[in-house]
């Protein structure tokens, strides 16, 4: 949803993987798969697919840039933001533990470029470090509101498929929201929002939920997509 309404803005998206090669959302997710009754509940909705699919056909997708050449495009000013998306399970952990994209994330917070992170990618934020002045080597999100993935919808996913995929839905033992809690300058500049009880749309952004601070925007799971993507489009827009 992200991809559509920044490319109906008219900005021109560039994705990054590990190898340059295209990347692969989690089938699972998509189409249900082993999810059970669980399925419409917990799979993408049909306008999610669409989108996604419309994105794995666009050129920019099939021909991303690797994490390594992200600090080559920074030094030539060719980012004017970064999108950390979310996801689950231990496949997500190369993404959030990449030094590279750490160090990456940083730079875009120190040139003050927006930076929108939603779900996990709210983790990659948190791990990534501060390299000058008196705040160095704490979190970029120090002194900073944020929201993420909560320990309730999290905790509540897992529950609710434990005994058929077993920790599919923790990629780590803690939480997100405990370990970007933990990153800030107070447990409370973690912001829960209101219950998570419906997913936004273009038309209803009012239901999802989002928090930003300066040039940082955040949000909990994909129902607050919608607002996430068009409150971004509007942080460009104000640049």
């Amino acid at each position: 949803m992200p991809w559509r309404v920044l490319t109906e803005a008219g900005h021109a998206c560039v994705f990054a993987t590990p190898d340059a090669r295209p990347a692969q959302a989690d089938p699972r997710m998509l189409e249900g798969r082993d999810l059970g009754l669980l399925a419409p509940m917990l799979r993408a909705q049909g306008n999610a697919v669409a989108d996604h699919d419309g994105m794995a056909q666009s050129m920019a997708y099939r021909a991303p840039i690797a994490w390594g050449d992200i600090a080559d495009g920074l030094a030539a000013n060719r980012f004017d933001a970064v999108l950390l998306p979310g996801g689950h399970a231990p496949g997500m952990r190369e993404y959030l533990e990449s030094p590279l994209l750490q160090s990456a994330v940083a730079t875009f917070f120190e040139r003050d470029l927006p930076v929108a992170a939603i779900c996990h990618g709210t983790v990659l934020a948190a791990r990534s470090r501060v390299t000058r002045g008196d705040d160095a080597g704490r979190s970029v999100l120090f002194g900073r509101r944020t929201t993420g993935l909560t320990r309730q919808l999290e905790m509540l996913a897992w529950r609710l498929t434990r005994r058929r995929l077993g920790d599919y839905y923790r990629t780590y033992p803690q939480t997100v929201q405990d370990e970007v809690a933990a990153a800030l300058r107070s447990p409370r500049d973690f912001l829960t929002g209101p219950p998570a009880l419906l997913r936004d749309s273009d038309r209803l952004r009012r239901v999802g939920f989002t928090v930003r601070d300066g040039r940082y925007l955040s949000a909990r799971w994909p129902g607050d997509a919608h607002r996430f993507a068009h409150e971004l489009v509007e942080m460009l827009a104000a640049r």
